[in-house]
C-alpha cells in the first residue's frame, strides 16, 4: 500500500493524496493514518507544498463524506425502516431511537466523529438519511476533516523519516474502538435473545 500512495503522489502531487483520502472514507480498510503521515513526510522533503497537502487532503475528506452522505439521502428513512424491519434481532424502534438521538446530537456528532476511525467514514450516511442540511454538513465534514489531516499530516512532517510511527501508535486507538463496536454488537445480540426467549416462555405459560 505504502508504495502504491507514494506512486500516487509522485504521479499527481497533493491531489493524488485528495484521491487516496477520499477513497480511504469510500472504503475504511484504507487508514488515513497512513496516507496523511507519508503525506506530511513527502511534502518535509520538498516533493509537495504542505499547505497544498492540508488543503487537498481536507477536499478528499470531504468529497468522500458528501459521496457517502448521498448514498445515506438515496437510501432514505422509509427504505432504512424498511430494512430495519427485515433485519434478525433488530427493531424498527431502535432506528427511531437513534434517528431522534441523531436529531438532538447530529452536528457534534458529525463534527467529531471525522476524528474517530470507523465512525468518521460511516457518520455520513446516517446524516444524508436525516437530511441534514447539506451546507451544514458540508461545513462540519471539513472543519473536523481539516483539525484530522492537519494533526497528521504535519506528524508526518515532524517526525520525518520515522513518520510511520504515527500508524504504529494510532492502530492502539483503532482497535480499541473496533473492540468497543464488537463489545456493543455482542451486548445488543445478547439482549435482543434474552428479550426473545422470555417473550416465548411468556406465550408458553
Amino acid at each position: 500500500m505504502t508504495e502504491w500512495l507514494i506512486h500516487l503522489m509522485e504521479l499527481l502531487g497533493a491531489p493524488g493524496a485528495a484521491i487516496a483520502i477520499a477513497l480511504e472514507n469510500l472504503f475504511p480498510p484504507l487508514p488515513s493514518e497512513v496516507i496523511l503521515p507519508l503525506a506530511g513526510f513527502t511534502a518535509s522533503r520538498g516533493e509537495m507544498n504542505l499547505l497544498a497537502v492540508l488543503l487537498w487532503t481536507t477536499a478528499g475528506s470531504v468529497a468522500g463524506g458528501l459521496a457517502l452522505y448521498w448514498v445515506g439521502a438515496l437510501l432514505g428513512r422509509e427504505r432504512t425502516l424498511a430494512l430495519a424491519a427485515r433485519i434478525p434481532l433488530l427493531k424498527v424502534s431502535d432506528i427511531t431511537k437513534t434517528e431522534a438521538w441523531f436529531l438532538k446530537h447530529g452536528r457534534k456528532t458529525v463534527f467529531f466523529g471525522r476524528m474517530i476511525p470507523i465512525f468518521r467514514s460511516l457518520i455520513s450516511v446516517p446524516a444524508g438519511v436525516e437530511r441534514m442540511p447539506l451546507g451544514v454538513f458540508t461545513l462540519l465534514t471539513t472543519a473536523g476533516s481539516l483539525l484530522w489531516n492537519t494533526l497528521f499530516v504535519l506528524a508526518g512532517w515532524t517526525l520525518g523519516e520515522n513518520w510511520s510511527l504515527v500508524e504504529k501508535y494510532v492502530s492502539v486507538g483503532t482497535n480499541a474502538v473496533v473492540a468497543t463496536v464488537l463489545l456493543a454488537v455482542l451486548v445488543f445480540v445478547g439482549v435482543r435473545l434474552s428479550e426473545r426467549r422470555k417473550g416465548r416462555h411468556a406465550l408458553d405459560g
